[in-house]
């Protein structure tokens, strides 16, 4: 007999327009579609085309008009300042309407762009919302982003006005936000008509003549109705992490992200308006603007905006005590958080000092979940572990644990099988097959695609660049998106994602998954986390070197443990993998939201001129790594 999940799979799959009809009835419409789905403009697929509708209302308004205005809305918690505060359904309307009115004052009109460059704090969310009231399209910047990084982001998007804050807070380190803005304006030929600019306590901007201070601003504004907009309309730009030449906006429409977030936070995440969700996340990330400020506030449940990291800080305890003191029904975060966690508190001994009983699921991606720190977190927790997969041009889950579908048995190293709405595919290039692709069967490791149309949600196109969507991510496969990660599928249909593409290694012909080995080496006792790149070599072509951070307390040195790696990849994976080289590290290299940079380690190993990512949590690592490579023999450049 089929299960939940397996008759939603299929309903999606053969009847996809029905059944994201009935998924839009939990949506409050202005007018409704002319069609669900328009296909007549392949690639280009619009999701309810011609139906009027407003995101702001169904993330706000609505719930206030339903007589829910004295829920809590959003749950501030700062300990970088010593500060939390709660903004209720009612005060959310309030302020987004009254920035929404400070923005018409400065002109901003339907389809105008706003750049927010603001840290983790409740005004952030609002302006947001205050963006998608009136139908301006938001472009939100991580926080302390540098100042050529921002420039691009001004140059592409033409903002009329920015909203911005005095500073951020970095553990307790003041980013002073107004110059890296006002180089970034002063760097950029377009140039924004105001800014309006969130003093903080912690540290005063001085403002320009074409600057206005925030809460002058608010006062002086009268609040504004939220506007209609076509449901094809975009919502927002959110610019991928590339370092050269101009970043790539993936763009957001109203409709389509309305309906799929709130069908996901009951389907896959299991939560019901009213109750506490927390992505551990920053908005300046899709996960901040998926599942921090949009899919909570569509669904009607608590928010938690968390200023601050919880790892790293003084101790590995925040995620317990945010959790119990804000009663958190289910927290998503990235795998890195719990493998550092794990690392400094490997038995569990600080989560006895909270009580987080009510946790009801712990959901993970960002990275490959290894096994390892999967198995801690169900042990320690005693909840589901869901590890679930999906990118920044998706925008929700490819693939996941669906709990509200009714959770299925559990695969370590899998994030289960494709959300409803999806369908996956692993592809290999034939140049003689149909399309120039052929499916690979169960057990082999190839690209992962998804079949168009991309399910209500993905990305419809690129900001200004129809081009580049189609040849960045239609090109690969005729009538698939190229996700750009390869891994397989199992004989049960799990999915298990290995790598992205460019970590698949060739080593003597030989085609490889750099997370295979990861996956080994994570089994090992003294590591906590770790890294396999694929490195130049004259023989081979390439072969895999591993680097390893060890648990914290760890008594055993590095001549020791390295030859244990090298044997049990050699046991489990065979003389083929060629893995003869680890090194123990310190710490891996990672961005700010917890991607270790393996492209990075990989060129410094070959000896390969690189450029330091914007993105990167603290650049210093890349000389540490630099310097650790080179007592093991690298760089080597490349044959």
């Amino acid at each position: 007999m089929s299960t939940r999940y397996e008759q939603t799979l299929h309903r999606a799959r053969t009847d996809p327009e029905g059944f994201w009809a009935e998924a839009a009835e939990a949506i409050s419409w202005h007018r409704r579609w002319d069609r669900v789905l328009d296909d007549s403009n392949p690639p280009f697929y619009r999701w309810f085309a011609g139906a009027e509708v407003n995101t702001c209302y169904n993330a706000v308004d609505r719930h206030v008009e339903a007589g829910r205005g004295d829920q809590p809305a959003l749950i501030h918690d700062s300990p970088v300042t010593g500060t939390k505060r709660i903004l209720s359904y009612s005060d959310l309307r309030e302020q987004t309407a009254r920035l929404a009115g400070v923005l018409r004052g400065l002109h901003v009109e339907t389809g105008d762009r706003v750049l927010i460059y603001m840290p983790m704090v409740p005004e952030a969310a609002v302006a947001m919302l205050a963006c998608a009231r009136i139908g301006a399209i938001h472009s939100v910047v991580f926080g302390g982003f540098a100042a050529g990084e921002l420039a691009t982001r001004i140059e592409d998007a033409r903002p009329k006005v920015v909203l911005a804050a005095s500073c951020g807070i970095e553990t307790a380190r003041i980013v002073e936000y107004k110059p890296l803005l006002d180089e970034a304006i002063a760097m950029s030929a377009h140039k924004p008509v105001a800014t309006v600019m969130l003093q903080r306590p912690q540290h005063t901007a001085e403002l320009g003549s074409d600057d206005r201070d925030w809460h002058d601003a608010m006062a002086a504004a009268e609040a504004v109705d939220c506007v209609p907009v076509q449901a094809t309309d975009p919502l927002y730009i959110l610019y991928t992490s590339g370092t050269t030449g101009v970043p790539k906006g993936v763009v957001r429409d109203n409709g389509g992200h309305l309906v799929a977030l709130d069908w996901s936070m009951g389907n896959v995440y299991g939560v019901s308006p009213g109750e506490v969700y927390w992505a551990a996340s920053d908005i300046g990330w899709v996960v901040g603007h998926s599942y921090i400020v949009y899919a909570p506030l569509i669904h009607g449940c608590t928010t938690v905006l968390y200023e601050g990291k919880p790892v790293g800080t003084p101790d590995a305890s925040a995620f317990w005590r945010v959790i119990s003191e804000h009663n958190v029904s289910a927290l998503f975060t990235a795998p890195t958080a719990f493998r550092a966690i794990k690392r400094e508190d490997p038995r569990g001994e600080l989560i006895g000092k909270f009580d987080p009983s009510c946790l009801r699921t712990l959901f993970l991606a960002g990275e490959r979940a290894d096994p390892d720190t999967v198995q801690w977190a169900e042990d320690k927790l005693g909840v589901p572990v869901i590890d679930h997969w999906w990118q920044t041009e998706t925008g929700w889950a490819i693939a996941a644990n669906c709990v509200g579908l009714g959770a299925l048995p559990v695969k370590h190293g899998s994030p289960t099988k494709a959300v409803p709405g999806y369908d996956v595919r692993i592809l290999e290039h034939d140049d003689g097959a149909a399309g120039g692709s052929r499916e690979l069967p169960p057990g082999e490791t190839g690209a992962i695609a998804l079949r168009l149309p991309l399910p209500p949600g993905c990305l419809p196109t690129l900001w200004k660049n129809d081009d580049g969507y189609v040849d960045s991510y239609l090109s690969e496969f005729e009538g698939y998106y190229q996700t750009g990660d390869a891994g397989y599928v199992d004989q049960d249909g799990y999915l298990y994602i290995m790598s992205r593409t460019d970590d698949l290694i060739n080593v003597a012909g030989h085609r490889l998954s750099t997370g295979g080995m990861e996956e080994i080496l994570a089994s090992h006792r003294d590591v906590a986390e770790c890294a396999v790149i694929g490195v130049a070599d004259s023989l081979k072509g390439q072969v895999p070197l591993g680097l390893v951070v060890l648990y914290a307390g760890s008594a055993r040195g590095e001549a020791e443990i390295v030859p244990e790696l090298v044997q049990i990849v050699r046991d489990q994976l065979g003389p083929v993998a060629s893995f003869k080289v680890a090194a123990v590290v310190d710490r891996l290299p990672k961005t700010r939201s917890g991607k270790v940079l393996r492209g990075t380690m990989r060129r410094i190993a070959d000896g390969v001129p690189y450029t330091v990512p914007a993105t990167i949590d603290d650049p210093a690592i890349l000389d540490e790594i630099e310097q650790t490579l080179g007592q093991i023999g690298y760089p080597r450049h490349s044959p």
